[in-house]
């Protein structure tokens, strides 16, 4: 299997054949340049440079040649920090560099460094670029901010000019449309930058907000957000089931269609009945907490208990059993999700909602026996409620071994009064006829975590020691071999796709 420098030379091999072959390859090679892993030692030892070869030789071809930096549109810049390890700012000036010689670039992928409210030239290139298409930030901590925070209470932590200039990178990117925030070490991003901000993209349909302080975001700040198709919470303290519910009702949320709420700790099943009802768009639901929510005391209960006509897909995650799996589970035998054709809960404790599920031969994947979670179940050491992929997949098919292995109902051939062959029907778990899927796949491939997260999409583990990559061998029977073609080993590189995060 080759890589990205291996397409990339197929491509320029196909450009050198004739004009024709020039102008149609031209626009594949430089619309999406994605530079992966670290640069051939024979290319740093010639330019006497210690990294950043070949964005510095990018650089130079793009200034030279403006009708090529005409058709970039993605740049995937090499990852060589280990993660935790600052970016350096000459790294930063580089990329910054590259960013200001493409005038139509909309995305930056796979490099995200920390914006803590100070300058930097990166920053600055891309609030430039006015055909952005999706961006993320994430805010760590800044001295001065930690300071005041020490003398007094927000609002007014942000200076005039932190704030000012968070607002203006927001100015031109009228074509955005994707925008993750998350803070990181306690950065602090307050309410009305959040707000303004916010409605300063005309175009932004989907929104994801994570782990921001109760003085950044709040339910009044949650009343604010402009119309949007998707939105994600995650891990946000000042966000209650009273504000959600109240959210479900405002003009701004009749349009979303995805809605995921992580690690929110929704105390009460009625909030989400709201959500539900209220969103009449909504085919995408996730929900993800420790606690079970439950239904108040004294309510009246009414099946189906939470219901949607419309939703199509439910991602039900709660780790700590209680009355959330078999409310739902008999929200959906009352009908209450006529649409729903895909289930995702990896805690489903004791397959109540396998129960409701087209039924399955096989849950678990053979690449199973490769992950950290098998090995640390092989040891002993996770328990049956850990909240992975792995331990919800053997769960899963324990309950289809188990019902495999007894007898559902016999079969007896009778003929004038004899028995003369009695068959057993083995067991299954699930029911037939039943529209919905059940679905215990990761967002991320490989992982042994269900949902997508930040760390997914800002590691650069693989890309700093990658492991069996290519080397380009792979066209090692050519006669004259590795003179032919061979390059430093870097990994098979996958672009995270944001629209997972929904």
């Amino acid at each position: 299997m080759s890589c990205e420098t291996c397409h990339l030379r197929d491509l320029y091999a196909l450009a050198l054949v004739d004009r024709a072959w020039d102008r149609a390859v031209r626009p594949r090679l430089y619309s999406k340049v994605h530079i992966v892993g670290n640069d051939w030692p024979i290319h740093t030892k010639k330019f006497k440079m210690k990294s950043g070869v070949r964005l510095k030789l990018l650089r130079r071809t793009l200034r030279e040649r403006r009708t090529l930096a005409q058709h970039v549109r993605e740049i995937k810049v090499p990852r060589l920090q280990a993660d935790g390890e600052p970016i350096e700012a000459k790294t930063l000036d580089v990329v910054a560099s590259v960013v200001m010689t493409c005038p139509n670039l909309e995305k930056l992928i796979g490099f995200y460094p920390v914006y803590g409210h100070e300058f930097d030239r990166l920053t600055y290139a891309l609030s430039t670029r006015p055909n952005v298409k999706e961006h993320v930030w994430i805010i760590g901590e800044n001295p001065s901010i930690t300071e005041r925070s020490l003398k007094q209470l927000p609002p007014g932590l942000m200076d005039f000019e932190q704030a000012g200039s968070f607002l203006h990178y927001h100015d031109r990117w009228r074509s955005l449309s994707m925008l993750l925030l998350c803070s990181q070490n306690h950065g602090v991003l307050e309410r009305d930058v959040f707000v303004q901000s916010l409605h300063r993209l005309p175009s932004l349909q989907h929104l994801c907000i994570s782990n921001f302080d109760v003085d950044d975001f709040d339910d009044v700040t949650l009343q604010s957000l402009p119309p949007l198709q998707s939105l994600r919470l995650q891990d946000l303290e000042g966000v209650t089931f009273w504000g959600l519910s109240e959210f479900s009702r405002t003009r701004s949320a009749k349009g979303i269609r995805q809605l995921a709420l992580v690690n929110l700790d929704i105390t009460y099943l009625s909030a989400i009945s709201n959500i539900l009802l209220h969103l009449t768009s909504l085919q995408r639901f996730t929900l993800v907490q420790e606690s079970s929510p439950e239904v108040a005391a004294g309510d009246l209960v009414f099946q189906p208990v939470i219901a949607s006509q419309q939703l199509h897909y439910m991602h039900w995650d709660i780790l700590v059993p209680g009355s959330a799996n078999k409310n739902l589970a008999s929200s959906i035998r009352a009908g209450g999700f006529p649409s729903l054709r895909t289930l995702r809960a990896p805690s489903d404790h004791d397959g109540q909602l396998q129960m409701l599920c087209r039924p399955r031969a096989q849950v678990v994947l053979p690449s199973d026996k490769y992950s950290k979670a098998y090995r640390a179940s092989s040891e002993g050491s996770t328990s049956d409620t850990a909240r992975t992929l792995f331990t919800a997949r053997k769960l899963a098919q324990q309950r289809i071994e188990d019902a495999r292995n007894t007898v559902k109902f016999k079969v007896v051939i009778e003929e004038d009064g004899v028995v003369q062959e009695v068959f057993d029907i083995q067991g299954f778990i699930g029911t037939i006829g039943s529209r919905i899927s059940y679905y215990l796949d990761s967002d991320v491939p490989g992982s042994d975590n269900a949902l997508i997260d930040f760390p997914d999409l800002i590691s650069g583990a693989k890309e700093v020691t990658p492991r069996d990559g290519c080397t380009g061998m792979w066209n090692a029977s050519h006669h004259t071999g590795k003179k032919w073609w061979n390059h430093t080993e870097r990994c098979r590189y996958h672009p995270v796709d944001l629209h997972r995060f929904f």
